[in-house]
């Protein structure tokens, strides 16, 4: 079945996603990698049904839904330990001591008053019809009553229940298993809406899959994403339950045939699309519905974008990239998403079996190149994208700048070459060129005479003029080229059809990218391919014709690569069910008038511990002010004015040493910052960040303090 998921990379010019040799084997499964707490491993069914039907309430955005028990948004009064137990220990003495007033008859006897309006007169005495026996469980249960009324009434005053809560119940609770949802009508297992549909044959099947353990949580993801497809009519009810009759679990499969990553790091629920990067921390800056609560992301946050800031050694790659990573090439296997992950070559993003395609820049044996125009046909189009990546970091933030003369340069040559060859020029071409070579001018200027091409003949007449003028930024163009048109870039950015270029074209299909950049040798050859990289990004998704299909691009260290033309691209991904993630080792690797409109344009924004308090106080200023209740506490002197009075403040002075003092609390509404330049730079611990969030409906969680190890 060619479901939502299953594409392979036609109609781009990226090779078509590997596939296993032969076709996966049903019931025999690939051997199982190392799973994290909370995924359900086969083969014992079991735990997967345990997992699937494990409560996932809704949530505050953030929040790790799995197993969460809510909390309320507000945090109730908690009376100090101190207070508490010397109040229960006080109002047991008292109820102790009323007691044993009334047994010795010191508080008189009024307290058997009600004794002798109700009890019968037949019952008293020794020779009564009860008996001595009878007359006594009489009178020893009225003081019984009567006992523990004083012992509620102490409880009561000393809040014992409070302690028993909080001492004693904690030291004999048992571990309790999750609830798990077993109503037919709401058992995820039962696949109900497959029923209810008609295809109760394939539902049965997909429920026995479960049962017996050969299911899986990335195969019930993306069965359930084909099914999205057979709701919104793209495939046939026909078609969809035959591929699951035929195939069971492993049907619809993603075009590399894998159901599952390598192994995994991080803790992953595809029920919710979620990751778990950490634990709130339970801290009073926190919310109290936060505090203690697991810390997850899912594409409906990534939807928004995220940055995150923090020096290195910090652990933005390893806590932050690496799990985010892992999470969309599962949703990518489930047929959700659309990755690409950019980084240094050796950084640690995965290994390349968890990837479709793997392009290492630089490295002879990689398989696939880069397509340096981005698949794109259109001259203009293809000199945009380039000139973003060659200059883009050189431009002013304003309108004329050289980003667009830049432009305007590429597509006079870009334009008649590839009318001339039917095809883009090759990194050597594009800089001789520049360069302005007398002979590969010569030549572009006959091939287009004999093609009769006058209005491409004008625009390369308007190249020559302009060569060598001030202000032409075709030298620097040049010289930009020149740093690809090195001896270890010799067999990338191929244009003649000989090697295996990749285009973000094929996001329009659920494909896992690696991409490793030569930063070691390279760095800015490294910079401006990051930057190409963004700009293809940004402007395939803008016309991508599957937009229910999330694409993400993972940026790991974007020093240089944030442009005006970046800012304003990372705006329009969120209305095409795309996101990127940026981090940054510090806010100076952005220009300054870009600082400000980056942290606009993401919706989640991270400052990991080490921040310096130049980029905590750009953090400050986004987060913005709340308003605080500020207590200020006064004491001052009591004077006496009675010598009784004076007797005792004497006297008070003599045993506390110090003098009697009133204190007096003002209690007023401050606004103030949520979070510090201060308190970012030098109160986040090692291991943590503070994190804020927006998700594509627009709701949003303030700064979070979080345990990235947790």
């Amino acid at each position: 079945m060619d479901s939502d998921g299953t594409h392979d990379a036609r109609g781009t010019h990226a090779s078509p996603v590997p596939r296993p040799a032969g076709p996966p084997q049903v019931p025999a499964m690939p051997p199982l990698p190392p799973r994290a707490p909370g995924m359900p491993p086969p083969p014992d069914g079991s735990a997967f049904l345990t997992w699937l039907r494990a409560p996932r309430p809704d949530a505050a955005p953030g929040v790790w839904r799995f197993g969460h028990r809510p909390r309320p948004a507000e945090e109730p009064e908690e009376i100090p330990t101190r207070q508490l137990l010397s109040g229960a220990l006080i109002a047991f003495l008292v109820g102790w001591l009323i007691w044993s007033l009334l047994q010795n008859g010191y508080l008189g006897t009024w307290w058997w008053v009600p004794f002798d309006l109700i009890v019968p007169d037949a019952w008293r005495g020794g020779d009564s019809d009860l008996g001595e026996t009878g007359t006594f469980i009489v009178y020893q249960g009225y003081e019984l009553l009567v006992a523990l009324a004083i012992m509620v009434g102490a409880a009561r005053l000393g809040r014992w229940g409070e302690v028993w809560r909080r001492f004693v119940t904690p030291r004999f609770r048992r571990p309790q298993a999750q609830e798990t949802r077993t109503t037919p009508e709401d058992d995820p297992a039962q696949w109900n809406e497959l029923r209810a549909a008609g295809a109760a044959d394939a539902a049965e099947r997909l429920a026995a899959e479960a049962r017996s353990g050969l299911m899986r949580d990335v195969d019930h993801a993306r069965i359930l994403r084909a099914w999205q497809g057979v709701r919104t009519g793209r495939h046939s009810l026909a078609t969809f339950s035959g591929a699951v009759l035929k195939d069971g679990a492993a049907a619809c499969l993603h075009p590399s045939g894998e159901r599952d990553l390598p192994a995994r790091l991080a803790r992953h629920d595809l029920v919710t699309g979620q990751v778990r990067l950490g634990t709130t921390v339970d801290d009073a800056r926190n919310p109290y519905a936060y505090r203690g609560t697991g810390l997850a992301l899912g594409p409906d946050l990534l939807g928004t974008s995220l940055v995150a800031v923090g020096p290195a050694g910090s652990g933005k790659t390893g806590t932050v990239v690496r799990p985010l990573a892992e999470s969309l090439c599962l949703h990518a296997l489930a047929g959700r998403a659309a990755v690409v992950v950019v980084g240094a070559a050796g950084a640690g993003l995965g290994p390349a079996d968890a990837y479709d395609v793997v392009v290492r820049i630089g490295n002879q044996d990689s398989e696939y190149d880069l397509d340096l125009y981005g698949g794109s046909t259109d001259p203009d189009e293809a000199a945009a994208v380039l000139a973003e990546a060659l200059v883009g970091d050189l431009a002013d933030p304003h309108p004329g700048s050289d980003s667009r003369r830049s432009t305007t340069v590429l597509a006079q040559l870009l334009g008649p070459f590839r009318a001339v060859h039917g095809r883009f020029p090759s990194v050597p071409e594009l800089r001789q060129l520049l360069d302005g070579a007398p002979g590969p001018f010569a030549a572009l200027r006959q091939g287009l005479q004999e093609a009769g091409q006058e209005s491409l003949l004008r625009e390369l007449d308007a190249r020559e003029r302009q060569m060598g003028q001030p202000g032409d930024v075709g030298g620097v163009l040049g010289d930009r080229v020149a740093l690809l048109d090195r001896p270890a870039f010799a067999g990338f950015f191929d244009t003649s059809g000989q090697s295996r270029p990749f285009t973000l074209k094929a996001l329009d299909h659920p494909v896992r990218v690696r991409i490793d950049l030569p930063q070691r040798g390279h760095a800015d050859a490294s910079k401006m391919l990051a930057r190409l990289v963004l700009a293809q990004f940004t402007a395939s998704v803008a016309v991508r014709e599957d937009r229910s299909l999330f694409a993400c691009l993972l940026l790991d260290d974007a020093t240089g690569v944030v442009t005006p033309e970046a800012v304003r691209g990372i705006q329009r991904l969120r209305s095409g069910n795309a996101g990127v993630v940026l981090t940054l080792r510090t806010l100076d690797d952005v220009a300054r008038p870009l600082r400000g409109p980056l942290l606009g344009a993401t919706g989640c924004r991270m400052a990991l511990s080490g921040l310096t308090p130049w980029d905590g106080q750009d953090f400050a200023e986004v987060w913005g002010k709340e308003w605080t209740e500020a207590r200020d506490v006064t004491d001052r002197q009591i004077i006496a004015e009675t010598p009784a009075g004076k007797a005792v403040h004497m006297l008070r002075r003599v045993i506390t040493g110090k003098a009697p003092t009133a204190r007096a609390v003002t209690v007023r509404q401050v606004e103030r910052e949520r979070w510090s330049a201060s308190e970012l730079a030098h109160g986040v611990p090692a291991g943590h960040a503070v994190l804020s969030l927006t998700d594509v409906k627009g709701e949003h969680a303030p700064p979070l303090l979080v345990d990235l190890r947790g």
